[in-house]
Parts: structure tokens; C-alpha cells; sequence
């Protein structure tokens, strides 16, 4: 039922040795769990969220006698308290500024707020969406994303060379010797490289946003890895079935799969420490002295 069509649920009931079950039961049992899971996706968000991520996948669907490509966005954030939670899921033809707008708004109109900083890949669509509806949020590039833009920008024997130098700026230990090191990168890049001088001259802010935030924050909200970690699940998720009936059962599945994800994250673990939330609100405080390169993450 959780992506599955009738038959497969009749093949399942065979193979452990009961009966068939009807359209109509399955068709009411469904009923019965898209109202439990549409309350999930609809809930409140009544807290602030500082951090929110957005990312998104793609899932096979049957949709009019065709098999297409859909469009799944997720939007993960973590409150001021440390927590991490899912916020919402939208399915979409593809991933154009006006599907990414009206999930952005969906998530306002339920009560999302207090973003200070909001963490994509440099998707075009999405990118507009964010400057729409939060706009006074700073956005992160993530550096992930950046650093395989920058690789296929140069030949393959150059870019291990190419991205040693780039990756560099991403190890330093504070905001001022991050700067130097774009600095020093770009004098080494300039020659050779002028393309890949060219994107970290322009990307530089975006990609180094998360500079100005608690740098116990900095490994995981300089990418969009604690996002894509949930979207792998779903994948993995989505393989067993394969092609999905219609977007109703994928819509289904991945909501109850990040409904499992959003509980297991209540347990009362912290994603980052309330004394590190605490420098969010309070920038002008006492630093932290907890060095970024060696973690600083609650598990």
C-alpha cells in the first residue's frame, strides 16, 4: 500500500498463505493512512528554525499510460533548541520557480520562521523561491555541489590539482584565514584557470556564507549533506518499488519514510548543542572554542 499496487498486495497475502484483499479495502485502508500522513505534512510549524536545508529527487511514475519523471523536495531545518526536524514534502513535474515558490510559501503559510540561513544547491528555481519568500535569510551555497561544478570546468587529469587548491579555503579554521585563502587560491587559479577563477570570484559570498554563524555549525551547514543523507534513504526506499503506481503512492511512501526520520530525531538528541544555538541569537557573546575541523556535531 506504501507504494504498491493491489495486485502486488494480493501477491504478498498469497505468498504468506492468505487471502486476497479488494480494491475497495486497499482503496479505504489508504484513505485511512493519507489522512494520518497528510497531518503530518500539514502540521504547524510553530517554532523558530534558523537553519532550514532544501534538496530534491527524482522518482519514476505512472501518469497517464506514460512512465515520467517526478520531482520529490524536501525541506529538513533545525530549531533553536538544536533539534532536527523534516518540514515538508511537495511532488512535482519537475523543479521549475514556480513549483519551488509555492512549496516555499506552503511552508511560511504553516508557520515556518526565524530562518536565518537557508542551505541549496544553486538550482536557478530554487534559488529565486528562496530570495521570494525568505528574504531576509542568507543563503548558503553548498560547497559540495560547488566544488563538482568546479571540476568539470577544468580537464580531468587538472582538476584533482584544482581542487586541492579550492578544497583549501573549506579548511580553514576562521573566517578571516578562509578569505586569505580565497585570496591565495585565485592568485594560483588566474593563470591556468581563469573559468575556475572566475566561479569562486563570483561564488566566494554564497559558498562562504556559513562563516558568519557558530563555527561549531560550520561542517554541516556549509552543504547540503544532512539533507541528502534523508534523500538517499528515499531513494533506497523507491528502488523497491521501482516505478510507482501514481504520485499519490509516491507521495505516500515518502512521507511515511520521513515521518520515521522526523521521529526517530525527537529522541531527545541534539543535532547541535543549545549553547551553540545560542550564539544565533546572541553573535555578539562569548565564542566557541570548539575548532570546526575536528567535529563539534551532537550525534
Amino acid at each position: 500500500m506504501l507504494g504498491i499496487s493491489t495486485r502486488k498486495v494480493d501477491d504478498l497475502m498469497a505468498a504468506l498463505g492468505g487471502c486476497s484483499i479488494s480494491r475497495s479495502e486497499v482503496s479505504r485502508i489508504c484513505a485511512l493512512l493519507d489522512e494520518e500522513l497528510a497531518e503530518f505534512r500539514d502540521r504547524p510549524l510553530d517554532e523558530p528554525y534558523p537553519y532550514v536545508w532544501f534538496d530534491a529527487t527524482y522518482e519514476k511514475v505512472r501518469q497517464g499510460g506514460r512512465i515520467v519523471s517526478q520531482a520529490a523536495v524536501v525541506a529538513v531545518g533545525v530549531r533553536d533548541s538544536g533539534e532536527k526536524s523534516v518540514l515538508g514534502l511537495a511532488v512535482g513535474a519537475s523543479e521549475t520557480e514556480a513549483f519551488w515558490v509555492e512549496f516555499c510559501r506552503s511552508l511560511a503559510r504553516r508557520g515556518l520562521s526565524g530562518c536565518q540561513l537557508v542551505i541549496s544547491d544553486a538550482h536557478e528555481g530554487l534559488r529565486s523561491a528562496l530570495t521570494q519568500v525568505f528574504a531576509g535569510a542568507t543563503w548558503q551555497r553548498c560547497k559540495v555541489h560547488f566544488l563538482r561544478n568546479v571540476a568539470s570546468a577544468v580537464p580531468k587529469q587538472h582538476a584533482p590539482a584544482v581542487l586541492a587548491v579550492v578544497k583549501s579555503i573549506f579548511l580553514q579554521p576562521t573566517r578571516e584565514t578562509a578569505r586569505d585563502a580565497v585570496v591565495q587560491a585565485l592568485s594560483v587559479l588566474e593563470p591556468r584557470f581563469p573559468g575556475v577563477a572566475s566561479k569562486l570570484r563570483d561564488a566566494e559570498n554564497d559558498v562562504l556564507a556559513y562563516l558568519d554563524f557558530p563555527v561549531d555549525h560550520w561542517r554541516s551547514i556549509s552543504s547540503t549533506n544532512a539533507i541528502e543523507r534523508v534523500n538517499a534513504e528515499l531513494d533506497r526506499r523507491a528502488k523497491v518499488v521501482g516505478i510507482f503506481p501514481n504520485t499519490a503512492s509516491l507521495v505516500r511512501l515518502f512521507t511515511a519514510v520521513l515521518q520515521d526520520q522526523h521521529d526517530e530525531w525527537q529522541d531527545g538528541r541534539r543535532h547541535f548543542s543549545q549553547q551553540s544555538m545560542a550564539r544565533i541569537l546572541n553573535p555578539d557573546g562569548p565564542p566557541l572554542l570548539t575548532n570546526p575541523l575536528t567535529g563539534g556535531i551532537a550525534a
